[in-house]
């Protein structure tokens, strides 16, 4: 492409030129829009007066509504009249104006020729004038007596004004005599009219005494206004407690009591976590004095007012109280943040103790001091105990409880603690509970020296314990075999591996396991279960002090009323006692047979005499003794057959008993000494004792014998030695020899003064006793029963 000589080429637009000729014609514009808009425009603050815009009457509509409305109320609305118009429409600024001109002028302070207070120093002393020569022309005017300038009351706004030092006025009724009295508030009626609604009693005046040693001025102090208390003061709506005592007719201090505390009561289960002053105020009506800082002076309250708070407070803490021991927080729970629910939950749990604990002290001084509600105080704490075992303090309500049964006396408050125990023992499902019981009861016995009542040790065959004293570790698995684990031997290394933890595992599955075991725990806290190691571990250690305290009444060295229940308590739990304790208490028995059980007359308690005290003594050694041996203490080899003697000799002693029928010691589960007799036959001659039958002479010898004092016994006992005969005939054929009384040979000549079944011979005699029961005993029954034994023929 070819270019001209001698032409240039045009310059491109300048863009800079296009933008300052837009920003000139938006000035222009401008200007133009500030040249039309008027000069005299003045903004609503400035103004004096804001016109208020007035409504022609015609313009407007009234509905008749509106006019009845206006007829009713149009007397309330009249203030409207006097309203100041020109207050309404004045602007800000005016205002502002007005109370400017309004405002007291403040004085300037005159300077005076003083030091300052910092200066110190001689040479400042040299420089000090009179200040007229520093004076100024403008400073001139402040001795004329000019206005002061606005800057000099700026720089002294401490100063006080005139009116400011102006006393207050004071009321003419606070120095008359006469004025006790002050108007109350008027109310106002629904046609508007104002009532007035009289006085009352003026609570602030106070004459106030001249002081004339120090100044004039007189001084009113305010009186110290007590505040009542949640608990006894006139709150929720309810009167005062002390002004419901203070009631002069009895039957409206008793009526009004019961409708206060009912409605306590109502108002504290409906809600019962905010109801902790409720609780406190509920417990203020069963105090025996009652004082509140308004009334300093203690009122005795009513028993019976008293006795209805104590048994409601009762239903109350049996109702509220959660299904859950609450424990006390530490320090670092204390300071930790928690959500508001938590905090709220922690607060009402603490009030809950603290109320149950003075509700607890207030029952146990009730009970120390024998008053005329101590009575009724044991009584709830047996049903505390029985009824919130889980809670706390159950420990305190055990030793009140405990304390009351070593008394001396027995009575029917002590029948109720032995059921209340025994209630215990059978609703314990971890043990803890009999345990604290079993302690407080040794600890008791221990302190006593075991001059208690054998009614106390009665409530410990009531205990659950299921399992042995040497209890396994767990209940859900066998305990394997511990392996040797030997270096050279891999494979019995590999063999004791299986099924244990690997010993080194990482960090993630060490994390891992840790939380299955966490989920796991909440998981048995959320099913509520019983820990069965943990609850063996716990009968464990109740079976040992039970032992302990059995087989010290067994070794004491003089026989005591507790010896019965002792042997009962060791028949009982034979099948728990350690086998290796077997030949110890064997020992022990065999001497209490041996040796004279008798009790002294001070410590005999039954109305049974001394010979028929020591047989039952005796029979209850015999049951004690097979008993041990007939679990696992079979597996031991010990002669029994001082025990099988001393039962063949306490036969014939009882044939001349006349209370053999009569209940046994107290304490004894009121077995007779019939019971025990049989039942020492029956484990005797019961195949599982000995493993096989009885031999037939010592069979023969126990029959001969218990005929010949059945001819001396009651009819109850002698049917039961008819019913044991004939069992006896029916399980040895060779018995039924002595039923016929024709002449036979026999090996010898039957002895009945010896006391060894072995020797006395019985084939060499005959059961004749059963003819003279046939046909000459009183009853009925016996006769026939006899009449049946000697026609007995085997089928």
């Amino acid at each position: 492409m070819k270019v001209k000589a001698g032409r240039k080429r045009a310059a491109p637009a300048s863009k800079s030129t296009s933008a300052k000729r837009r920003k000139v014609a938006q000035d222009s514009s401008r200007s133009k829009k500030a040249a039309t808009k008027p000069k005299d425009k003045e903004k609503a603050s400035e103004r004096r007066t804001i016109p208020i815009p007035n409504v022609d009457d015609e313009d407007v509509l009234v509905s008749d509504q509106d006019l009845d409305v206006l007829e009713t109320y149009g007397g309330a609305a009249s203030f409207l009249n006097a309203l100041d118009h020109k207050g309404i429409s004045r602007s800000k600024n005016e205002t502002e104006r007005l109370h400017r001109l309004s405002k007291p002028v403040r004085q300037a302070s005159v300077a005076d020729s003083l030091p300052s207070i910092d200066s110190n120093g001689e040479e400042e002393e040299e420089e000090w004038t009179s200040g007229a020569e520093g004076l100024s022309s403008d400073d001139s005017g402040v001795g004329s007596g000019s206005p002061p300038h606005e800057s000099d009351l700026d720089s002294d706004d401490d100063a006080e004004m005139p009116y400011e030092k102006t006393p207050y006025g004071r009321r003419p009724d606070w120095m008359n005599p006469e004025g006790q009295v002050v108007q109350r508030l008027p109310i106002k009626l629904a046609n508007g009219h104002v009532q007035s609604t009289g006085t009352k009693p003026n609570p602030n005046r106070k004459i106030v005494e001249e002081d004339t040693s120090d100044t004039s001025e007189e001084e009113i102090e305010a009186p110290k206004s007590r505040v009542e208390d949640v608990s006894t003061g006139a709150r929720f709506g309810r009167p005062a407690v002390i002004d419901v005592i203070e009631t002069k007719s009895r039957e409206a201090r008793v009526k009004g009591a019961k409708e206060q505390i009912a409605g306590i009561c109502q108002e504290i289960i409906a809600d019962p976590e905010n109801s902790i002053g409720l609780l406190r105020r509920l417990h203020t009506f069963s105090l025996e004095k009652i004082s509140t800082p308004a009334h300093p002076d203690p009122v005795v309250n009513d028993p019976i007012i008293r006795k209805l708070a104590i048994i409601s407070q009762l239903a109350v803490f049996k109702d509220i109280i959660p299904g859950y021991r609450i424990r006390a927080l530490g320090e670092k729970e204390k300071v930790e943040k928690v959500s508001q629910m938590v905090a709220r939950t922690r607060e009402w749990e603490e009030g809950l103790v603290a109320s149950y604990q003075s509700y607890l002290r207030f029952l146990e001084a009730e009970l120390k001091t024998r008053s005329e509600l101590a009575e009724v105080a044991l009584r709830c704490m047996c049903t505390l105990l029985l009824e919130v075992t889980h809670f706390n303090f159950r420990v305190n309500l055990m030793s009140c409880i405990v304390a009351h049964l070593s008394k001396k006396s027995w009575d029917k408050m002590s029948d109720l603690c032995l059921d209340t125990i025994i209630g215990v023992f059978r609703e314990d499902n971890t043990g803890a509970a009999s345990l604290e019981i079993v302690r407080l009861l040794n600890r008791m016995v221990k302190e006593r020296h075991f001059n208690v009542r054998p009614e106390v040790f009665s409530c410990l065959l009531h205990l659950r314990l299921k399992t042995e004293l040497s209890v396994r570790a767990s209940n859900s698995r066998a305990d394997s075999a511990k392996t040797s684990h030997h270096p050279n031997n891999k494979k019995g290394g590999q063999r004791a591996g299986k099924g244990v933890e690997p010993s080194h595992i990482s960090k993630k599955a060490k994390k891992a396991l840790k939380e299955k075991k966490e989920i796991e725990k909440e998981f048995r806290e959320a099913e509520a279960e019983v820990d069965k190691e943990e609850r063996a571990t716990i009968q464990t250690e109740t079976l040992k002090l039970l032992f302990v305290l059995y087989f010290r009444i067994l070794k004491s060295p003089k026989p005591t009323r507790l010896l019965p229940v002792a042997l009962h308590g060791i028949s009982k739990y034979a099948h728990l006692v350690n086998i290796d304790f077997f030949k110890d208490l064997m020992k022990v028995l065999k001497e209490l047979i041996q040796g004279d059980s008798q009790i002294d007359e001070d410590d005999a308690i039954s109305d049974l005499s001394r010979d028929t005290q020591t047989v039952y003594h005796h029979l209850l050694c015999i049951v004690t003794a097979f008993e041990l041996l007939s679990g696992q203490g079979e597996a031991l080899n010990v002669d029994l057959n001082d025990f099988i003697v001393c039962l063949y000799t306490v036969i014939l002693p009882l044939s001349l008993t006349p209370d053999i029928e009569s209940l046994a010691p107290q304490g004894s589960k009121n077995q007779s000494i019939t019971v025990m007799l049989f039942r020492a036959l029956d484990i005797i001659f019961s195949p599982r004792s000995s493993g096989a039958t009885a031999p037939p002479w010592r069979s023969a010898a126990f029959a001969k014998r218990l005929l010949t004092a059945s001819l001396h016994w009651p009819p109850a006992t002698a049917l039961r030695v008819l019913d044991f005969v004939g069992g006896l005939i029916a399980k040895d054929p060779k018995l039924e020899a002595l039923l016929s009384t024709d002449d036979r040979t026999a090996n010898g000549v039957y002895r009945p003064h010896i006391d060894d079944p072995q020797l006395s011979q019985p084939f060499g005699t005959s059961l004749w006793e059963l003819h003279a029961l046939a046909r000459s005993h009183w009853d009925v029954a016996v006769r026939e029963q006899a009449r049946k034994l000697i026609n007995f023929q085997r089928s």
